[in-house]
């Protein structure tokens, strides 16, 4: 019982990147620039369809304002922490703080393979049904896809903040990781067991797998449609409207997998950690650069705006 109570008050240490003052000071002001960068273009985004009258009638549109606005608290549940802890000697955080970060992170996370694989079902009633497509994809079923999102996504995370918060810990609490990460929390815990590893395992199989599997079976309807299209022109035309969903899709499922689909036995602290900024913290801001960059609808209503 004791050791619980003193679980419940704990304080952890974050361990972060350990390094000399002068590159903590360098790492501080790059993580400040990608967060910046990141929320001013995400809210570019949604400010740009907001704004332009055609752009929030297009069903893909409305999905990428709810995308791009998920985004921003994304990155937002674990860089201002960090950023803190480059400027402070002691990286604590409370042990309700930690059980808090692991919830909305992995809440927000999972509400991003929802939206992934929400967004691939539009991407397949453009496609597969193009004459229906704008009487199915309403606005108003766009917002209910999302909304569904969101409660997936929240609701799950439920499911792994449960154990973590169970979790004991008797030695030092020092936490190799720039966050509270579920799997980083369970290597320093004393009543780790194998069903508690079997059961993250399971959790973050089914989890993922569910979501891709969602994503793969409207690719498999698009590569089918699209084979039949009579010329190579429009092939290439029906895909190209496919890239930068397909590019989000494969970074960020590639990256979580690495992290996440495996026993914690065979983790590697180090490489994960960096592994994970690219998922927590790069594709955040990789996301509205991909979906834009090759976007001429977005690229001329951002011309409008700023020559208004």
């Amino acid at each position: 019982m004791n050791t619980g109570n003193e679980s419940q008050m704990a304080e952890f240490m974050l361990l972060g990147f350990p390094s000399s003052r002068e590159l903590q000071l360098l790492l501080f002001v790059v993580l400040l620039g990608f967060y910046l960068l990141t929320v001013s273009a995400n809210l570019l985004i949604i400010g740009t369809v907001t704004l332009n009258l055609n752009l929030r009638k297009i069903p893909m549109y409305i999905i990428l304002c709810h995308f791009s606005f998920l985004e921003i608290w994304y990155i937002t549940s674990t860089v201002p922490k960090m950023l803190v802890d480059f400027t402070v000697d002691n990286k604590l955080i409370s042990y309700k703080g930690c059980i808090t970060q692991i919830y909305f992170f992995f809440a927000l996370g999972f509400t991003e393979l929802f939206f992934l694989a929400m967004m691939g079902y539009d991407r397949y009633m453009a496609i597969c049904h193009p004459l229906r497509y704008n009487s199915i994809m309403t606005r108003k079923l766009c917002n209910q896809l999302a909304m569904w999102s969101w409660i997936c996504g929240f609701s799950s995370s439920f499911l792994l903040t449960i154990p973590s918060s169970r979790l004991l810990f008797c030695g030092p609490r020092v936490i190799n990781h720039f966050f509270c990460d579920f799997v980083a929390l369970l290597s320093i815990s004393c009543n780790k067991t194998f069903a508690t590893d079997a059961l993250w395992y399971a959790f973050a199989w089914i989890i993922i797998l569910y979501s891709f599997l969602l994503t793969t079976l409207s690719y498999v309807h698009i590569i089918k449609t699209i084979s039949h299209l009579p010329s190579l022109l429009s092939r290439r035309k029906a895909f190209s409207t496919c890239v930068s969903h397909l590019t989000v899709v494969l970074t960020f499922y590639g990256t979580i997998t690495f992290i996440y689909i495996r026993p914690t036995t065979q983790y590697t602290i180090q490489m994960d950690k960096f592994v994970s900024v690219f998922y927590a913290i790069v594709i955040p801001l990789l996301n509205p650069i991909v979906y834009t960059l090759r976007n001429r609808e977005v690229h001329d209503a951002l011309r409008k705006i700023i020559t208004y």
